[in-house]
């Protein structure tokens, strides 16, 4: 079922799937209404080759509010469509607004407690995403740190598998993952990195301090850049045939050994 809202000359149209709602909003006006209201927009697609004065203006004003702007191929744009009345652009809302790092560190102060929080380095399954959030947030994390490119956002998957977790977890999204890891070490924050070779078993590894645990992809594992900035490197023991677990699994017993030191 569609259920469709008319902005001025333009749509916003709530697609419910199996008790997801993946809202998006369609046509020139009604999308630069939503950049004007402050609108969370996950994603702004626009149509590419085109050279309309308008289109143009919403795709630098997405820009200027740090939306990710994608330019695609009219079929794609019209695959999405849900009004068949796109004009070229559709947006992408995400299911809650995106915070900063400083307001993540800001909840830690206000709680008096030392800083966790957790860096997803180019998680694009939205399923892994939202249970890392899920976990994070059992786990007494204070916020979790995405990429705005190459990573899945606040989709109405990730809300939906994060369990109801996306609306009570600070989620920050930065243009770059190794410039955020430098933010939080001048907070005083150590870093620590997660990979199947890793120097620092688990159980061995001091958590007691202000930290930031990184997340690396599901394929790859944390880019060559990201793992630069780890203070520490840790892995999991393993006593399978498997040689690694799947990234929001690692996620989760890292965490929770992370929660384990602290209630010492």
């Amino acid at each position: 079922m569609i259920i469709e809202y008319k902005y001025i000359l333009g749509y916003c149209a709530l697609e419910k799937d199996n008790g997801l709602q993946n809202e998006i909003i369609e046509g020139r006006n009604a999308v630069l209404e939503a950049l004007r209201a402050g609108r969370a927009i996950d994603k702004l697609y626009i149509s590419r080759g085109e050279v309309d004065k308008t289109l143009g203006h919403i795709a630098s004003s997405a820009r200027d509010k740090g939306i990710v702007v994608v330019e695609c191929d009219r079929r794609k744009l019209d695959f999405m469509s849900r009004t068949h009345a796109h004009q070229g652009v559709i947006a992408v809302c995400a299911v809650r607004e995106y915070c900063t790092v400083e307001d993540i560190l800001a909840i830690a102060a206000q709680r008096d407690e030392l800083p966790f929080v957790v860096v997803c380095d180019e998680i694009s399954d939205g399923h892994n995403l939202g249970a890392i959030i899920r976990s994070a947030e059992c786990a007494g994390a204070h916020g979790v740190v995405i990429p705005k490119r190459r990573s899945a956002g606040l989709t109405a998957i990730v809300g939906k598998a994060s369990a109801g977790a996306a609306e009570h977890m600070a989620i920050a999204r930065v243009p770059n993952i190794p410039a955020a890891l430098r933010q939080l070490k001048e907070q005083g924050l150590w870093i620590y990195g997660t990979a199947a070779d890793g120097s620092s078993e688990l159980w061995h590894t001091d958590f007691s301090g202000p930290l930031a645990l990184v997340i690396g992809s599901e394929g790859d594992g944390m880019g060559r850049l990201v793992a630069q900035h780890c203070d520490f490197v840790v892995r999991l023991p393993m006593r399978g045939q498997v040689s690694s677990l799947n990234a929001s699994a690692a996620a989760a017993i890292t965490m929770y050994e992370i929660l384990r030191q602290r209630s010492r």
